[in-house]
């Protein structure tokens, strides 16, 4: 699979050259870039697989450089030095990125996953979903990107009725009666999506209080949902939860 890596700092771009040779040897590193423009032009050019791109370079971003290409057929794994400007929107659209310094285990988890990815689509529909959605201040984005086996489901943040946690995996009810089976852990999501409104009201579970019908006193507390679910409210969550029901 060739790759091409992005970032202005020519050190990170040896380090992450030595780890793929020596964990990823199937990528075959066919250009290097350290800036946006550059970037642009040996991506038209080598057409790669899978481009490991910087988000901050500079006056510049990662993003700067996506916008300028028609063409998004190959597969991004972002990498950044910090849970910096951007990595939310990256997080909505499902995509991957690596922590600076990268890990050698989750560099090979990402690059597994995009060669999977890969072998199902030619357009990269997640990148433009993320740069519709970066040029949008955070608490004005409107859609989620939820992965499963052979698909991706962009769904309205505002048809989403209720979260909950299925082992590792995470289970979306939404407004039209269906349930999106994620392979995402819920805290993942509720770091997502607490800042649209959404509420934490269990280990387990995670609730859009907009659909909130009534608070049963069984069982210390349960939330009867305007679908007809019943959501349990912990001990550990009960007065955040009646603070933010007005109980």
């Amino acid at each position: 699979m060739r790759a091409i890596l992005v970032d202005d700092e020519r050190a990170n771009l040896e380090v992450l050259q030595v780890l793929l040779e020596k964990y990823c040897p199937e990528i075959k590193i066919v250009a290097t870039a350290s800036q946006v423009a550059e970037g642009v032009e040996l991506l038209k050019l080598h057409r790669p697989e899978l481009l490991f791109l910087d988000i901050q370079m500079g006056e510049y971003s990662g993003f700067d450089l996506l916008s300028r290409l028609n063409d998004k057929t190959f597969e991004v794994i972002f990498v950044t030095a910090y849970d910096q400007y951007g990595i939310q929107a990256v997080k909505f659209a499902a995509l991957d990125y690596l922590l600076k310094p990268v890990n050698p285990d989750e560099l090979i988890d990402a690059v597994t996953k995009a060669k999977e990815r890969i072998k199902h689509k030619l357009q990269n529909e997640q990148l433009n979903f993320l740069l519709q959605q970066i040029k949008k201040p955070d608490a004005s984005v409107q859609k989620i990107a939820l992965p499963q086996h052979n698909e991706i489901r962009y769904v309205m943040i505002n048809e989403i009725l209720r979260c909950e946690a299925d082992n590792t995996y995470t289970s979306f009810f939404l407004t039209s009666g269906d349930k999106i089976l994620t392979s995402k852990p819920l805290k993942e999501y509720s770091d997502l999506l607490k800042p649209q409104g959404f509420l934490r009201t269990h280990q387990s579970h995670l609730i859009n209080p907009s659909f909130v019908k009534s608070w049963l006193k069984e069982d210390g507390g349960v939330l009867l949902m305007k679908n007809g679910d019943k959501v349990p409210v912990s001990k550990a969550n009960r007065e955040q939860v009646k603070a933010v029901l007005g109980k």
